[in-house]
């Protein structure tokens, strides 16, 4: 086959796909590049001080707010198209993103950078049989995956704990929030993590 056929058979293992199979691929692929490129990115945030983190989550905090407009503006949307795709008012509310909960959200993004640094901490120190000095140690695990439907808090409500932790996250957010999780994202990836 020529054309893109030939793309979709190369990029399929070199059998031919439906269409949505083809999809199904190429979104897996996706998913795969952005892990990867997660787990390369996540010793960075292993080893950043202490101090750096929270200067993060504070500008993060500072971006929401900064960018409530745009976030209002985009929310807006989405509840324009929950409603008219049928949504129940206990969904809509959910999905609801105004002031008062912009302001929630950074203030717990501002709470959690008050909070110390778990990485690093000393769990259980003992002296095994032999003489040799243990240590349980927390440390960060590297990438966490989280999935959720339409919540607006989840992204920095995952975002805030995670960093502290060192750890960085591939968050993906239900179709109800297709316009407002982006900009989330981007004020949230504005403060330079």
């Amino acid at each position: 086959p020529a054309g893109g056929n030939s793309e979709k058979a190369d990029q399929a293992g070199g059998r031919e796909r439906s269409q949505e199979q083809y999809e199904d691929w190429k979104q897996m692929r996706s998913v795969r590049e952005k892990a990867e490129a997660a787990r390369l990115a996540s010793h960075e945030l292993s080893v950043l001080p202490t101090k750096k983190k929270n200067q993060a989550l504070l500008a993060m905090a500072d971006a929401l707010e900064a960018g409530l407009a745009e976030i209002e503006e985009a929310n807006a949307k989405d509840l324009g198209a929950g409603k008219a795709k049928g949504l129940t008012p206990a969904m809509l509310d959910r999905l609801l993103l105004d002031r008062g909960r912009v302001q929630l959200m950074a203030s717990n993004l501002r709470d959690v950078a008050a909070l110390g640094d778990p990485v690093g901490t000393v769990l259980k120190a003992w002296t095994a049989s032999n003489g040799m000095e243990m240590s349980r140690v927390r440390t960060p695990i590297g990438v966490i995956g989280l999935v959720y439907e339409a919540r607006p808090s989840v992204t920095t409500d995952t975002a805030a704990p995670c960093i502290t932790a060192g750890n960085r996250t591939i968050r993906t957010g239900g179709a109800e929030a297709i316009l407002y999780n982006p900009v989330l994202a981007r004020r949230l990836s504005s403060a330079g993590l």
